[in-house]
This record gives C-alpha cells, structure tokens and sequence, in this order.
C-alpha cells in the first residue's frame, strides 16, 4: 500500500482595521496552484499517495495576532480553510510550502498543528530556504533546499522509516548531529518533470487571478513553469543563491504541458518563468520562444505573464553585451510573439517592471536607459496585449520627493503614449514598496543600513504594507506615494 502524502495550500493573510477592513486583499483565493501541480505529480511519480488540501478555499476567520502600523492597530486574520480542523492523522507525512515571509505566520501556525500528533512535516519553499529556523521552531522535520525536485522522494523515504533511495541531500533535518549536503547531488530538469495527470490539473485550476477582470470564456485557469533558475544576479532575487543555472523546457515538452491543461478544462494559462527570455541567449532559443508563443495560440489559449518578461531580451541585441554594448532595437517580431492578442488567443495580461527614470543615480543595475524601455513598451502596447500591470518599485535608499516626482511625470506621460497607441488597453500602475526578501544581498544590504522599521514579516513582507525607510523620506511617505501613483492609469485593486 503507498504511503499517503497530505500537501497542505495555506489559508490567505489579512490584517483588519477596527472597521473590519483588510488592508490587503482577498485576491489569493481561487488563484491558480502551479507549485502544488509539479509537486504532486513529482510525488505520485516516485510511488506515493499524494494529495492537496487547499486551505485557501473556505470562508473561515480566525484572528492570530496584532500589528501596528502607521499608528493603526490592525489584527493579523488568516481565512480560507480552518487550520484545526486538518486531522493530523490523516496521512502518514504532510507537506507545506512557502515562498512568502508574509505568510510565515501562518504557515509556522500549520506545521505546529500538523506536528502534534507526531507525523513528520516536511517544509519547502523560498521562505523557509531562506530563514530555516522559524520552521523548524515550528515542529518541521525537514527543511527542503533544493527547488528542483529532486530531493523530494529521498526524503520522504527517510521519514517514513524506508531506506533512501539514493543518499539525502538538499535538505536540512531537524534535530540532526549531522546534516546531508546542502546541494542536491543532480537536480532535476524542468524536461524530465511529470506531466500531471487530468485530476491533479483539475485541482490546481485557478478561477481568478489578482482582481483581474476577466470574461468567462477566459476561465479556467491553468499554470505551467516552464523553465527554473536565471541567467541574471540581481541582487532583490534568491533564484541566483539556489544555483540551479538555467534550465528550460524544450517547446515540444511545453506544448505537452499546454495540452494537458487544456484538456482539463482550462482556457488561459499564467506562465511562472523565472526568466522566459533566457531561451534567447544560446543559439535557436528565439526560435524556440516563436515557436511556444504560436502553440499557446494554436491551442487557442491565453497566456499571462504574471511575474514579467525581462525587456533587454526583447531587442535585436538580446541583452548579449560585445565590446559593453548591445543594440536595443525592439526586436518586433518577438514583442508580437510575446505581447499579442488578436481577441481569441496570445498574450491577455503581462505585468511590466517599470525602469527607474533617475539619472545619475543608480538604485539597481538598468536594465535599458528609459528612453529604450518606453520604445519598447510602445512596440508592446501596438501587440494589442489588452491588460497591463505595470509595476513600479518604490523606497530605494535615495528615494525622496524629488525623484519620485520626476518618477510620476515620466510614468504619467508614458500611460499617454500607450493609451494614444491602444485606447482600449487596462493600464494599471502598482507602486510596489521596497520588500527586502530574506535569503538576498538586499535583504542583507536594507538590515545593515538601519533603515528597516519592522521585524513583523506579515508586514516587512508586503507590498501594500510600506516596511523601510529611505536616506530622506518615512515609510509612511512611501505608503503615500504607492497611492498617489496608483492613480496613474485605471483603478488597481488586486494584491
């Protein structure tokens, strides 16, 4: 008999005022689960009884702490599914995952839970790579390092008492006088992923993403990562501390991939690369992206793209520097690919980083001087993509008054370019605050400045939820700031 695997979907974060308003949002709830959807078929393909408990879904609130924030007093509330009422006998191990110091909390609250009766809870995910201790703190048997996948079934045997198949590594154990490598010996490549079965898809569909208005001939909503790792080193990132290189899936696999989620019914898909355009860098990789672009197109889906396309790979140049310098013409045929919806199928939604239009004063490496970026995202706005989330990082060190006036302007007047080009285009700013992200250089550089103002991740964490100050300007500042540009473009009200 296999052994039966509970892999546990976090309930939502609030945090509530004293008229009961949530300072956030209820826009997780329904969200498509691309992470849950490889990790169940990654376990049931290595011989276990692998199953999803979405806590996201329910309209149960329970309170489980107190914030202050802007001299608010707001209560921490998790909704969705009640915690307590998961049996923690009901597997032989569980499995939780989280990628967000925001949800820390609540995912800390859950492995307590699970961990009472004495099943093993294995942890993974970005926040728990990064700051392992409140994990284990929290009664978790194991921490997963590897993002790949290829630490999962090894483990999983240690903890049910079996013999490993083959010797553990990228993982932490608690309670452990010796710990195995921290590098998985042969990570997994995204190629070789199972491709999850019609049931598991079903689960994982989404029926809303972030507000997003969307017509029903749009829904369901289905997922697909289609590569890991990066070629790039910023510094706000943990991709580039996991050492995975970059590795994508050939088209062929992806349009196996794309079919499946077809098949279970979904009519859009979000795309989670973690760099899409990396395919661009070697020899026939833009062909290969032409060629995904017309199979999302072929099957008559939509595609989104939620975590943004780097635009420097969009350019005749493809980012490749000779001699320090690349040529940033737009390369059109590849932006129609990426960017264009002709009313049926192609690209529906695409959330664009804004470039920082500070001269003389480098906050982040640029990307593309501004003048590039907006030619770029006119060549974009020409594909017809009809919803953009445009998204703009606020709270840099020197931020003040006076650059991120100047950020206002040139934001403003680029919204007018783009409305000229496409009247009917849902142009969203969001004025995102600086969120140092534990496990990074940044996190590293915001603790050493004296300029984080809070230790709460359920509010450090957040994008709505200002944490850091700059050389000239509060936190308080930058939280009026986010709202006076959002008023840039159309009405956002997503997370």
């Amino acid at each position: 008999m296999k052994s039966t695997i509970g892999l546990v979907e976090l309930p939502s974060l609030g945090l509530f005022d004293i008229e009961g308003k949530n300072t956030l949002s209820d826009g997780t709830r329904g969200t498509a689960l691309v992470s849950k959807q490889i990790l169940l078929s990654n376990l049931r393909a290595a011989g276990f009884d692998a199953r999803l408990i979405n806590l996201r879904e329910g309209d149960y609130q329970e309170e489980y702490g107190r914030a202050i924030w802007r001299n608010t007093k707001y209560s921490k509330v998790y909704f969705g599914g009640r915690i307590r009422d998961v049996d923690p006998l009901a597997y032989d191990a569980w499995g939780v995952t989280n990628n967000f110091a925001q949800q820390r909390e609540i995912a800390c609250l859950t492995i307590a839970h699970l961990a009472d009766k004495g099943k093993p809870v294995i942890v993974g995910g970005s926040d728990a790579i990064a700051e392992p201790e409140p994990y284990l703190s929290a009664g978790a048997a194991a921490i997963v390092l590897d993002k790949s996948g290829a630490a999962n079934a090894p483990l999983m045997d240690y903890m049910l008492g079996r013999t490993p198949r083959e010797d553990l590594s990228g993982v932490i154990l608690a309670n452990a006088s010796r710990q195995p490598p921290a590098r998985v010996r042969r990570p997994f490549h995204p190629q070789d992923w199972p491709i999850p079965d019609e049931s598991i898809i079903k689960q994982c569909l989404g029926t809303q993403h972030k507000n997003l208005p969307l017509p029903e001939e749009r829904l369901k909503i289905g997922s697909i990562m289609a590569d890991i790792g990066c070629d790039r080193r910023c510094d706000f990132c943990q991709t580039p501390r996991y050492r995975l290189g970059y590795r994508p899936m050939s088209p062929e696999r992806v349009f196996q991939w794309l079919a499946a989620q077809k098949k279970a019914g979904a009519k859009s898909v979000l795309s989670f690369s973690d760099q899409f355009l990396g395919r661009v860098l070697k020899k026939g990789g833009r062909d290969d992206v032409i060629e995904i672009m017309n199979g999302f197109r072929e099957l008559g889906l939509a595609v989104f793209w939620p975590n943004g396309l780097e635009l420097k790979k969009a350019t005749l140049g493809r980012s490749i520097e000779r001699k320090n310098q690349t040529d940033t013409t737009p390369d059109e045929e590849l932006i129609e690919a990426l960017w264009g919806w002709d009313g049926k199928a192609g690209c529906y939604m695409a959330y664009i980083p804004a470039e920082r239009p500070i001269f003389g004063r480098e906050n982040y490496a640029k990307l593309l001087l501004w003048r590039e970026h907006c030619r770029i995202m006119k060549h974009i706005a020409h594909a017809g993509v009809p919803n953009i989330r445009y998204g703009v990082m606020i709270g840099f060190e020197d931020d003040d008054d006076g650059s991120l006036s100047r950020l206002e302007e040139a934001v403003s007047g680029l919204y007018e370019e783009v409305l000229a080009i496409n009247p009917s285009v849902n142009f969203q700013v969001l004025a995102i605050a600086l969120i140092p992200i534990p496990g990074t250089h940044q996190w590293d550089t915001v603790q050493n400045s004296g300029l984080l103002r809070f230790e709460d991740p359920s509010i450090f964490g957040g994008m709505w939820t200002s944490a850091v100050d700059t050389r000239h300007l509060s936190y308080g500042q930058i939280a009026d700031w986010q709202i006076r540009l959002a008023k840039i473009g159309a009405p956002y009200v997503g997370l």
